[in-house]
């Protein structure tokens, strides 16, 4: 008898854990749904119509059934689609773009990421901001931003940053899709140049792949290599993020501390070393690769559904100042560097 109530038990207590969520994840899977199909029929970046989208079923998150599931899938269904990001990652990738253009690359990321803290004091913003907007315009833009604020000690300002962020980095990467490529016929750059700079300054891999395209086969496989590059440095930027949080924040600025090493870093980095080795079949992989993406999609809409609009007018004309600055600082590096290595 006890043998047949153990499996109802089990499915009794799965059922009380995911039902409270339920109601709230498939509100953001619908709206994530909508955002896609305008993606495909208008050409609308998915990111910015699934923000927008939550943003306008902000209520939902106030109060009743919706909230839990809100808050879970803004929180863990995000951390999943980050984890399942290193999927895109090969150690084969970085041998295909050379020593001097990986280098190019990673100091394109750091430098940007010291520009934004740099800015940040400057402009009297919190180091916290400084850190999520020069992290998501280094790296990936609103995929880091999501993973980068998952490990910054929360404040009062926590959400209405990142959805600040996110917002304007899809919008200046959707213009920089159009600008860049007449850019990069303006200056006659060659093909590989020309993947080189949209590959290592427009912030969403999407629009790199748009780009990049755009001006040629040869150009849009050179900007997706080099643009999966900076994907590759979310997990080791995270790493360090948790590591000088837990060491330097105290008392009330410290929050909640993250732990040293986030289980969806961990995440990253695995699948990344599986796909590296060649232990994840292609088919499979384009399909851990589109769950990624949807994952994303759909957290991206419960982060919009759980920050008011008015919260994000006021963070003011100088973050705005910032993140468009730390955008012409990477495009200007980036371009000066191609420049000295003699591409």
């Amino acid at each position: 008898m006890q043998t047949a109530l153990a499996p109802r038990s089990a499915l009794f207590a799965l059922r009380e854990i995911v039902q409270p969520k339920l109601h709230g994840f498939l509100v953001a899977a619908v709206i994530a749904a909508a955002a896609q199909f305008l993606s495909d029929h208008y050409g609308a970046p998915a990111m910015l119509m699934a923000l927008l989208l939550g943003i306008a079923f902000h209520f939902l998150a106030e109060d009743g059934p919706c909230k839990p599931g809100i808050e879970f899938t803004a929180r863990s269904v995000l951390r999943f689609g980050v984890a399942l990001l290193g999927v895109r990652i090969s150690a084969e990738l970085m041998v295909g773009l050379g020593a001097e253009l990986i280098g190019l690359v990673i100091a394109g990321v750091v430098l940007t990421i010291l520009f934004g803290l740099a800015a940040a004091r400057l402009l009297g913003r919190g180091w916290r901001f400084g850190v999520l907007t020069g992290g998501s315009v280094a790296i990936c833009g609103a995929s880091a931003a999501m993973a980068i604020s998952a490990v910054l000690p929360k404040n009062e300002h926590s959400e209405r940053n990142l959805i600040f962020t996110v917002l304007s980095v899809t919008v200046l990467s959707t213009v920089a899709m159009i600008l860049y490529p007449i850019l990069a016929r303006t200056f006659e750059f060659s093909d590989e140049v020309a993947g080189v700079f949209l590959g290592g300054t427009i912030h969403d891999v999407a629009q790199v792949v748009g780009a990049g395209f755009s001006v040629s086969n040869e150009t849009g496989e050179v900007a997706t290599l080099v643009k999966l590059i900076r994907v590759a440095m979310l997990a080791p930027v995270v790493l360090v993020i948790s590591i000088l949080v837990r060491r330097h924040a105290n008392g009330a600025d410290a929050g909640k501390r993250p732990p040293l090493l986030p289980v969806f870093v961990v995440g990253f980095l695995f699948f990344a070393t599986l796909n590296s080795f060649g232990l994840i079949p292609s088919q499979i992989s384009d399909a851990m690769s589109d769950l990624s993406r949807w994952a994303l999609l759909i957290s991206i809409a419960a982060v919009g559904m759980k920050t008011s609009l008015k919260r994000i007018l006021d963070v003011g004309g100088q973050a705005i100042f910032m993140i468009v600055a730390e955008t012409l600082f990477i495009a200007a590096l980036v371009i000066a560097g191609v420049m000295l290595l003699g591409h």
